[in-house]
């Protein structure tokens, strides 16, 4: 039994009244609201839900630029029992359109500025019900516009814990976007655990960057709620825009992907900018560039330096304590607080020190699944006999994720298990590849894969986004110095501009590999 976990995800919001009414919970570019004032307009939302008869089960999806409303509009949707489903602003009307229908959405809570695009993308007819933020000339029939919300009367549902109370998609970079169910137990667990050993308190104020469409931007969000603190909407990830928020807004807490720090360090190095508010940084998400976690002690001087790892189907997994950060520079640490982490070597057993397998996890924080991919589901959460002398007949969130363990139990991410690099007989992980680059200094974000090639299996190619004068030949010579023949590139596609993210921000790999393998010089296959 884990103190706090059995309970809604409206409770996570509504019991910080009344000890914290007048306190500042949530802050963007527009406004800020006290805790009393994010309940009551979250009501108001709640209440319009009721009135459209959504009861508690049907899914609404809400899509809306970061901010106050954004989180007023989903925990209107928890305090009658709906189902959340967050879609990225960013994603394009088809997109939301795939989602709704594929989750038989009743009822969608969008801005404006999507109204045009739904003109040639209509939404599917299990959407009965629109709320639309924002002005706009023309609203479709039987939509409601933001600002006529009714006063807030609504009644809060009578859930159990284990009740669906979230769908997060994916970004859909390899084949239609999936969805990823989580229970309100497995979010509260998730924000009991991250809270724990970030040691968050009521006067922390954290900068979110990251989508609340993404689990690890959630979960932020719900960490804030459930200490009572302060969440500071930064919706923009331009490095510049999220370091003067985060002075002008006295930020505790910065979490980010590894795309955004190495932006952010990059700017604070060259900038020597100060951020005399923040105590703790974390990263989840990917790798951080080897290069970019040398200078982060530096430009955060005195801060808290927290590498985390995480999936969606099991929420949150693994940290490094920030005492072990400079012995351990890119290590994924251990299980956090009420996860089970193990290392499978598959027909084998568990892996020991200095052995590699696949990352499983198991335990409270485990999803509920895929919707309606029953299939799927049994194939990714399962049983595994390797396990059954300490898990029994649990199942377990198989992760893809080769690691590797250290001589202290603490773990090291290799690569994704299908990204990894066949050549000349040797298995080679990209990272392997990219960080060798990355410590040249000359390039930004970088991603090596594997082309097919009759003599060797497969060659490493690389795209990666110059910094500087850098050109193909500089960062040849410097492979050809710093590798084993094995790993140097047969070509280097230099990338202009900024490579694709997915919705949370991370590299889009499937994307990046795609254009570049399209650009190839036909002689380099």
């Amino acid at each position: 039994m884990i103190p706090g976990a059995d309970a809604s995800m409206w409770r996570l919001l509504a019991d910080n009244l009344p000890a914290r009414a007048d306190k500042i919970a949530a802050i963007d570019a527009r406004r800020q609201a006290s805790y009393a004032e994010i309940i009551a307009e979250a009501d108001r939302v709640a209440g319009w839900l009721q009135g459209c008869g959504i009861r508690p089960g049907d899914r609404v999806i809400v899509h809306l630029r970061k901010g106050i409303d954004e989180v007023t509009a989903m925990f209107g949707a928890w305090k009658i029992g709906a189902v959340v489903v967050n879609v990225n602003q960013q994603w394009t009307a088809a997109q939301l359109g795939y989602v709704a229908g594929d989750c038989r959405a009743r009822a969608v809570i969008l801005g404006a500025a999507v109204l045009k695009a739904l003109a040639d993308e209509p939404l599917p007819p299990s959407v009965a019900h629109l709320l639309v933020q924002g002005s706009a000339p023309h609203l479709p029939e039987g939509a409601t516009p933001w600002d006529a919300l009714p006063p807030g009367a609504a009644a809060e549902a009578a859930l159990d814990p284990g009740d669906l109370a979230a769908i997060i998609y994916t970004s859909g970079s390899t084949g239609r976007p999936k969805g990823v169910m989580l229970s309100h137990r497995n979010i509260r667990i998730g924000a009991i655990s991250v809270s724990d050993y970030l040691g968050l308190a009521e006067d922390d104020r954290l900068l979110s960057v990251l989508p609340y469409s993404f689990d690890a931007g959630l979960n932020q969000l719900t960490d804030t709620f459930l200490k009572g603190a302060t969440v500071i909407h930064q919706p923009v990830s331009m490095p510049s825009e999220v370091v003067r928020m985060a002075v002008a807004q006295g930020a505790t807490t910065i979490a980010g992907v590894p795309p955004l720090w190495n932006q952010v360090v990059r700017y604070l190095a060259d900038s020597g900018t100060a951020l005399p508010d923040l105590c703790r940084v974390t990263n989840t998400g990917g790798k951080i560039p080897p290069n970019i976690l040398e200078l982060m002690p530096s430009v955060f001087p005195g801060v808290d330096i927290y590498l985390m790892y995480g999936l969606t189907e099991a929420f949150r997994s693994t940290y490094l304590p920030p005492a072990k950060f400079a012995r351990k520079m890119g290590s994924i640490g251990r299980a956090i607080p009420n996860a089970q982490i193990f290392v499978v070597r598959h027909g084998e057993g568990i892996a020991g020190p200095g052995e590699q397998g696949e990352l499983v996890h198991g335990g409270p924080l485990v999803s509920l699944g895929y919707w309606e991919r029953p299939e799927l589901t049994a194939e990714k959460i399962r049983v595994l006999p390797e396990l059954q002398g300490v898990m029994g007949a649990a199942p377990v969130v198989l992760s893809g994720d080769l690691v590797r363990v250290d001589e202290d139990g603490d773990l090291w991410f290799v690569s994704r298990m299908d990204d990894m690099i066949k050549t000349q007989g040797f298995r080679l992980s990209p990272t392997e590849v990219e960080d060798i680059l990355s410590a040249s200094g000359r390039v930004g974000d970088v991603v090596a894969y594997g082309v097919a090639d009759d003599d060797a299996g497969q060659v490493v190619h690389v795209a990666a986004s110059p910094l500087g004068d850098a050109d193909r030949a500089a960062l040849m010579a410097h492979c050809r110095r710093s590798m084993a023949h094995y790993m140097v590139p047969r070509h280097i596609h230099l990338w202009e501009g900024a490579m694709p993210r997915t919705a949370s921000g991370k590299l889009d790999r499937p994307a990046i590999i795609a254009a570049a393998k399209a650009a190839q010089p036909k002689d380099t296959a």
